[in-house]
């Protein structure tokens, strides 16, 4: 950038800088909230056994037993699934509320030299009345 007066290199940090930095943030922090709740993991394994919990179904087949322990296997998936569900939705809640405060920040920026001038203007005409 070449040498200029103060003024338009102000301007040019606060409309073309500055944003650019801004959205670079904000991208971070949507993709640390994916990475930090897992959540194309957790669509990946959505049906899985919570934890890994998981009865063996033994070498000798007995029916009783079969029967429980995939009674048991189908309560852990139902289990995992829940608790996966549970955990998507807070992170898509959180992702959905990062959105929106990185756009708040993101215009408020953007209009902040014009709230700054009209409060100037209101509080001077307030002085002088």
């Amino acid at each position: 950038m070449p040498k200029e007066n103060i003024f338009f290199q102000r301007i040019f940090w606060h409309f073309f800088e500055v944003p650019k930095e801004i959205l670079r943030a904000w991208k971070n922090f949507l993709l640390f909230n994916l990475n930090y709740f897992s959540i194309p993991l957790l669509l990946k394994t959505f049906f899985s056994p919570w934890r890994r919990y998981r009865e063996s179904y033994g070498r000798v087949f007995d029916a009783g037993k079969y029967l429980e322990t995939f009674l048991a296997n189908i309560i852990y998936c139902t289990l995992g699934a829940m608790m996966r569900s549970f955990l998507i939705i807070i992170g898509l809640f959180s992702e959905i509320f990062i959105f929106f405060a990185g756009l708040i920040a993101f215009f408020g920026w953007i209009v902040l030299p014009v709230i700054l001038i009209q409060g100037l203007a209101i509080g001077l005409s307030m002085i002088f009345k």
